[in-house]
């Protein structure tokens, strides 16, 4: 029996993808590069470019790898191969925006639940992101605060034994992701309970987010998180 919405104590956050729109940033900031060079960018090409060099063997922490990133996939876009645009694709992650329905679903959600973000980002990052988001969050896991990235499950235990110092249990979560590979897949083998915010529910594909080798069925499948804001709400009483 999949848990009641009302009988969770944490929501538990993936950020980037779910909460902050980083395809559209890295869009618009590759575009941006693109009219300087005189040269019109296909996003979505650029997505998939972005995607197959995010996650190579020499990959560095996220949002910094953006630099190595740009100097892997400028050519094959016709952008100039700089390190000066790489350093602006990177620094341009401080202005990427929520999507619309973020933060206010995010208020809703904090008077119920204690949110906590679980994030690949850098803590520099995620200053931002929080800052963008409202400063919703009750705790906050970055990959400088865990030594490592999701989907590796020793980034869920650090959450877990934060969660058990306050006298609760992974039972008490709920886990709240985009990504199939990087949340869905991994809390599902770790016994948590999840709730998929399918972004692209409108697109195809993954964008860029890399592929699973196989789908995991949500405990919980929205397309927004005003979807999830919306059936807390009627689920449980004021």
């Amino acid at each position: 029996m999949v848990k009641k919405l009302g009988e969770f104590k944490y929501l538990t956050f993936d950020v980037v993808g779910t909460l902050i729109d980083f395809e559209g940033g890295l869009k618009a900031s590759l575009a941006e590069i693109g009219r300087s060079a005189g040269v019109e960018v296909d996003g979505e090409e650029a997505l998939a470019l972005y995607r197959q060099a995010r996650y190579s063997a020499d990959a560095g922490l996220f949002p910094d790898d953006l630099v190595r990133v740009y100097l892997a996939i400028a050519s094959r876009l016709g952008l100039p191969a700089l390190r000066t645009h790489g350093e602006k694709l990177r620094d341009d992650a401080r202005h990427w925006k929520a999507f619309a329905d973020s933060a206010a679903s995010l208020a809703i959600l904090g008077k119920r639940y204690k949110l906590i973000a679980m994030t690949n980002a850098r803590r520099w990052a995620f200053s931002h992101f929080a800052q963008e988001l409202g400063n919703p969050f009750y705790a906050g896991f970055t990959a400088d605060d865990t030594g490592t990235e999701k989907p590796d499950p020793a980034f869920f235990h650090k959450v877990f034994a934060f969660v058990e110092s306050e006298g609760g249990s992974k039972d008490d979560i709920l886990h709240v992701a985009q990504s199939q590979y990087h949340d869905i897949g991994v809390s599902r083998r770790l016994g948590l309970t999840n709730c998929w915010i399918e972004r692209r529910h409108a697109q195809k594909g993954y964008g860029g987010t890399i592929e699973p080798s196989e789908f995991t069925q949500p405990d919980y499948h929205f397309t927004s998180m005003a979807a999830l804001s919306d059936a807390v709400q009627g689920a449980v009483p004021a």
